[in-house]
């Protein structure tokens, strides 16, 4: 008897990378490659139109963010079955997208196999976290979330934005901003703006692609 192949969903948005991974997963056995798609919102349609067994997806997309995507189809569907596959390591990308429903996280670095095994790993319904993702994952868990406003303050030093341009874009006092920015330097275990800020992008609490787009 013939054991029907692992259908995978491909969702990424550099065109050689995607065509890539296709022409990989196509010539491994018992994986076939039923649909592509190069944006978040491409990547919606898709599942409904294929339902595969397995969607692989990068985390920053045109459209709509792969975390985004994992939420959408997962209201719809809750057994959906997701790996993360992303040059992004920021505890906060990890934490946002396992938050979500992702079964699995892996950077692009990793092997073939790797990629294989995990695949199969996910369908077999369980989860598959590496070593180094775990790590920063517990580094995560252990820290204290940012309040909606300090996470607003946080995007606006990420931008340059002085004390008194943050008071005035966010109608709050300059003591009110100084007292947010104090409570976020602790949380994020920083001392200066500077480091703030750093520490931001690295982590994916704020995605260095909002650096492209102009603020108000």
């Amino acid at each position: 008897m013939t054991t029907e192949p692992i259908r995978v969903l491909v969702v990424e948005d550099h065109n050689v990378v995607r065509q890539g991974l296709v022409a990989l997963l196509n010539v491994a056995d018992g994986l076939e490659v039923v649909a592509e798609a190069a944006d978040g919102v491409e990547a919606i349609t898709q599942f409904r139109k294929h339902k595969p067994d397995i969607t692989l997806i990068d985390l920053r997309l045109p459209r709509m963010s792969g975390v985004d995507v994992i939420e959408r189809i997962r209201m719809e569907k809750p057994q959906a079955r997701f790996i993360v596959l992303t040059t992004y390591d920021g505890d906060e990308d990890i934490y946002r997208a396992l938050k979500a429903g992702a079964r699995a996280y892996l950077l692009k670095g990793m092997t073939s196999e790797d990629l294989i095994g995990t695949i199969r790993t996910v369908h077999a319904g369980k989860s598959y976290i590496p070593p180094a993702i775990a790590e920063r994952l517990a580094e995560r868990m252990g820290s204290q979330d940012l309040t909606p406003r300090e996470f607003d303050v946080l995007e606006q030093i990420v931008h340059g934005k002085s004390n008194r341009e943050i008071a005035a874009e966010l109608e709050v006092s300059e003591a009110t901003v100084k007292t947010h920015i104090n409570s976020l330097l602790g949380k994020l275990g920083v001392t200066d703006r500077t480091q703030a800020a750093t520490a931001a992008l690295q982590r994916g609490i704020i995605p260095i692609e909002s650096l492209r787009k102009p603020k108000s």
